[in-house]
């Protein structure tokens, strides 16, 4: 009886063992293995010039890596050939900022198409984001501060608007503060709406707001893709949504506001992702 009692217990810690081994391996592979996302959008308001238009976004790289200079990440990029890139924040990590990692990145990504930036929290609290903003534009970044430009292409355009992030400017109440802050910025920055419109924004819990205001698109990132992600409910927490967040990762409508939320690339105060590969996601235009 002893015996048969001893030999389950081994078979238990064998396969418990095994159950560990398989989810550090599974955890390793996940925060390494890049992806990409596509997603399909599709406008009656979409100039027809713009229809199989390619956006390429890269949110919250915080300084990762993924080979060599970010080899494999530029080869991703490449290899889909985006006819824009848009970098939609956190491409530093306040918390270990290792510029250097951004700039070998950036000097690769505009050699594929045109870049285009907006901050994010952790550039907000770096403290030499001046220096840093300087660097992007000598390497023929388009950072945008809360702005709006014409893409043009085939002699018709559209709008692209690029928020600042609100940690520039609240240091308080930022649930209660930061949507009168951007409705008032987004009112003042679309003058055409005959123009189709994409708004480059750190923060997807601002949904409402963007909705309110009339965008047409949203590219954000911030969330993580809730960090942790469980099978059929989503992530677990995210950045200034709390537990089970609302906009985590992927595509969102209302009315005809539609949002796409990036996963992103790499990690902050948590050092690791679950079920949650980095991405990045590619949006193409067409006309209805």
């Amino acid at each position: 009886m002893k015996k048969i009692l001893s030999t389950r217990v081994l078979v238990k810690i064998c396969v418990l063992t095994t159950i560990l081994l398989v989810l550090i391996i599974y955890t390793i592979w996940g925060n390494s293995a890049l992806m990409v996302s596509m997603v399909n959008i599709s406008s009656d308001r979409i100039a027809s010039a713009f229809s199989n238009f390619r956006i390429a976004q890269v949110s919250d790289l915080h300084n990762a890596e993924f080979g060599e200079s970010n080899t494999e990440l530029i080869e991703l990029l490449s290899e889909h050939e985006p006819d824009i890139i848009v970098i939609t924040g956190d491409l530093i990590d306040a918390g270990h900022t290792d510029i250097e990692i951004a700039f070998d990145f950036i000097k690769q990504a505009v050699q594929i198409a045109p870049v285009y930036f907006v901050t994010g929290n952790h550039e907000a609290n770096f403290s030499h984001y001046d220096q840093f903003k300087t660097g992007l534009e000598a390497s023929g970044v388009t950072v945008l501060e809360d702005e709006a430009i014409q893409l043009v292409h085939n002699n018709e355009m559209i709008t692209l608007i690029g928020l600042s992030d609100s940690d520039f400017t609240i240091k308080g109440d930022m649930f209660n503060e930061a949507p009168a802050m951007v409705n008032t910025k987004l009112n003042s920055l679309i003058d055409d709406e005959n123009s189709y419109t994409i708004l480059l924004s750190h923060r997807p819990e601002l949904f409402e707001t963007y909705v309110c205001c009339g965008v047409d698109l949203v590219l954000c990132g911030h969330a993580h893709g809730g960090q942790f992600r469980l099978p059929f409910i989503g992530g677990l927490v995210a950045p200034n949504q709390g537990l089970f967040p609302k906009y985590d990762s992927g595509l969102y409508t209302d009315e005809k506001t539609n949002m796409v939320v990036s996963r992103g690339l790499g990690n902050s105060i948590i050092p690791f992702r679950f079920n949650n590969r980095p991405e990045v996601v590619l949006v193409e235009l067409n006309t209805e």
